[in-house]
C-alpha cells in the first residue's frame, strides 16, 4: 500500500528553517580564524594618538557604528565616518593622528574605496581595511588587514549580508575588547565611561541591583 505523504504543518516548517540557518551560522562563527594582523591591530587602537575613525556603507556601515560605540565604552575615542556623506564636508571629521577603520566584505563597494582616497589626501598614514574577498581592492589599499576569510551568506539566495556582519561583529569586538584590556581597563573605569543605566550600576558595584 502507498503511504500518504506526511504533512507538516506551516509553524513546524517554519521553525524548522529558522533552526537551520541558525545552525549553520554557528558553523561559520565556530570557524572564524584570528590572522597574526590581529595583533598588530590592536596595538595600532592601543597606539592611537587620534581618534579612531570607522566607516563603511550599508550593513557594514551599521556594524561599524557599532564597533565605534563599543571603543567609546571602553575608553577609546572613536566616531563614524559615512562614506558618501564624506566628500561633502564630513571629512573634516578626520586630523592627522587619527586611525581609520575602512570596512567592506567585498572590499569593492566604491563610496568605501574612494574614502581610502581621500583620508590619503589628509595625511592619515593608517588605514585598517576589514574584508572577505581575496580580490578585495580595500586589500590592496589598507596598510593592514582585518581578514574576516570567505564567508557564504545564510538564506536561500545567498545575497542578503547576514553572517558576514556577525563575522564582522565578532572580530571587531574581539579587537576592542582585547585592546582594553591589555590597556588595563577596570570595571570602576568602564563605569566612568558608561556610567547611566543598568550596566552603569553594575559597574559600581551598586548593591541596589536586582
Amino acid at each position: 500500500m502507498k503511504k500518504e505523504p506526511i504533512e507538516i504543518p506551516l509553524e513546524d516548517l517554519r521553525m524548522i528553517e529558522g533552526r537551520s540557518i541558525i545552525n549553520q551560522i554557528i558553523v561559520l562563527m565556530d570557524g572564524i580564524s584570528i590572522k597574526p594582523s590581529f595583533s598588530d591591530i590592536v596595538g595600532e587602537i592601543l597606539d592611537c594618538k587620534g581618534k579612531i575613525i570607522t566607516t563603511g556603507m550599508g550593513k557594514a556601515g551599521i556594524a561599524m557604528r557599532k564597533f565605534t560605540s563599543t571603543l567609546c565604552s571602553l575608553g577609546f575615542p572613536s566616531a563614524f565616518l559615512h562614506p558618501g556623506e564624506a566628500s561633502h564636508g564630513d571629512l573634516g571629521l578626520l586630523s592627522k593622528g587619527d586611525l581609520l577603520f575602512v570596512a567592506s566584505t567585498s572590499g569593492k563597494t566604491r563610496e568605501v574605496i574612494d574614502m581610502i582616497d581621500l583620508a590619503r589626501n589628509i595625511e592619515i598614514e593608517t588605514i585598517i581595511g576589514i574584508t572577505s574577498h581575496p580580490d578585495s581592492i580595500v586589500r590592496k589599499k589598507s596598510d593592514l588587514i582585518l581578514d574576516m576569510g570567505e564567508v557564504a551568506e545564510v538564506g536561500h539566495l545567498g545575497l542578503a549580508p547576514t553572517s558576514s556582519i556577525l563575522v564582522m561583529l565578532a572580530l571587531t569586538d574581539a579587537l576592542a575588547l582585547t585592546a582594553a584590556m591589555e590597556k588595563g581597563l577596570t570595571k570602576e573605569d568602564y563605569g566612568k565611561f558608561h556610567h547611566s543605566g543598568y550596566l552603569g550600576a553594575i559597574a559600581r558595584g551598586d548593591d541596589k541591583i536586582h
